[in-house]
């Protein structure tokens, strides 16, 4: 193809990429919460789980999985770690062993207090008011939603 032929999408630069847009963005959130969650020994991806168990404890690995959008294979070493860590434990279900439920220890319930703080301070980094952290949230999920449906 010529170059007189490329299309105005052709020619787009990484800068004009929507999901360019949303990847460096996450990176950006990255460096922001890092420095947050070491001061409570915690990666991103196992505050998720956490902040998933203290807004409802006692959930199978299935239920984090998809609400964390972590498949069984990546979360279940990262339970394991929670686990070694004092922070869960996991039993299997009584009434369906084939399920491994994850629930909180005590230690995990004190820890819900150390990062009591993590939220706000995000809020206060995005610069962003309430509202419209809430419905700029609401839109790329609804993106999300969107693009995974099959």
């Amino acid at each position: 193809m010529a170059d007189n032929d490329m299309t105005s999408a052709d020619a787009a630069g990484v800068d004009e990429f929507l999901c360019f847009a949303v990847y460096s963005a996450n990176h950006a959130f990255n460096r922001v919460y890092k420095p947050l969650l070491d001061e409570i020994g915690l990666t991103y991806p196992q505050y998720l789980v956490m902040v998933s168990l203290w807004q409802r404890d006692d959930q199978t690995v299935g239920e984090l999985g998809e609400k964390v959008f972590l498949e069984s294979s990546t979360l279940t070493p990262m339970l394991k770690r929670l686990e070694g860590m004092g922070y869960i434990a996991r039993v299997r279900d009584r009434q369906d062993e084939r399920q491994v439920r994850v629930s909180l220890t005590s230690e995990g319930k004190a820890l819900r207090q150390k990062a009591l703080c993590v939220p706000q301070n995000i809020l206060e980094a995005t610069g962003l008011t309430e509202g419209d952290l809430k419905k700029l949230k609401n839109e790329i999920a609804h993106l999300r939603n969107t693009l995974l449906k099959d």
